[in-house]
């Protein structure tokens, strides 16, 4: 009795008393590595790429305090006094990622620039004020505030 060969198109892969044919395809095992070295890999770059996405994101609050420092110095300069200052005022339309604030201290001539992060920058509080003394106010956890405090932070470690 002869064994049977399976050459129908219903059973392509069996390749029944055929000796040195290769089956075409992958194994199972051969497919695990590839998840496994797909999953590591995404392990190590989805971090890294959240992490530059918010390092992306910082200058726009420190773009925006800078601006509104100058235009606060121009307001001075034409008026003699930071109160009732058009950038001193509460400012959540111009970016997408803070809130800028403003106050005007006990004299006419001391003010505070604040931007303090919303959504997916939240955690994050930067200030200057009118002898451009830029400090970071809070940080997100996972971060580090500088030391001293006199900079604002754009990347982990408290590096300015």
């Amino acid at each position: 009795m002869t064994t049977p060969t399976y050459t129908s198109r219903k059973f392509p892969l069996l390749l029944a008393g055929r000796v040195g044919a290769r089956a075409h395809g992958f194994t199972l095992i051969e497919l695990m590595m590839v998840v496994a070295v797909i999953a590591i890999l995404g392990a190590i770059a989805l971090p890294a790429y959240n992490d530059f996405i918010v390092r992306g994101r910082i200058p726009d609050a420190t773009s925006h305090l800078a601006a509104k420092r100058v235009q606060m110095e121009q307001f001075f300069q034409d008026n003699r006094t930071y109160v009732n200052a058009p950038p001193c005022v509460s400012d959540a339309a111009s970016s997408k990622y803070f809130t800028f604030s403003c106050s005007v201290a006990g004299t006419a001539t001391v003010f505070t620039l604040q931007a303090v992060g919303t959504g997916t920058m939240s955690g994050f509080t930067y200030t200057v004020d009118q002898a451009g003394t830029k400090t970071t106010g809070a940080v997100p956890s996972g971060w580090t505030l500088p030391s001293p405090n006199t900079c604002w932070v754009t990347k982990k470690g408290g590096i300015c």
